[in-house]
């Protein structure tokens, strides 16, 4: 049920959530591009992110089948605009809850426990 609700409420943020990712003010947003495994089109998302010291760590609420962090993983990385700067990732690799959850804040571990989060993609990052 909770799952259900949030993926509806990212359904009618994802326009919003277009405009704010990766400025200066709203550093909870990335935009990440990436190429389609299949297609080879170039995806533009926003996402919620968390900036560690040598790169970024993505929450993946959405289960296994998600399809962006599948296309990273297949390209090998992508491209971050996230605090009015872009960056290069590169390395990506998937991360067990019990590595990457102690990572956030207090408030922000409450939000993925409570969308039930346990799956997040860690890319290696360096600005471009």
């Amino acid at each position: 049920m909770v799952a259900r609700v949030f993926r509806a409420l990212a359904r009618l943020s994802a326009p919003l959530g277009r405009i704010v990712a990766g400025h200066r003010f709203l550093t909870v947003w990335a935009m990440v591009e990436y190429p389609g495994r299949k297609s080879g089109k170039t995806y533009r998302v926003p996402l919620a992110v968390h900036r560690t010291t040598d790169g970024f760590l993505f929450p993946i609420p959405f289960g296994p089948k998600t399809q962006w962090p599948l296309n990273v993983l297949a390209a090998k990385g992508c491209a971050i605009r996230w605090n009015g700067r872009d960056f290069a990732a590169t390395d990506p690799v998937l991360v067990e809850p019990a590595e990457a959850i102690p990572r956030f804040n207090a408030f922000e571990r409450v939000i993925l426990r409570v969308i039930r989060t346990d799956r997040f993609l860690f890319v290696r990052s360096g600005a471009t």
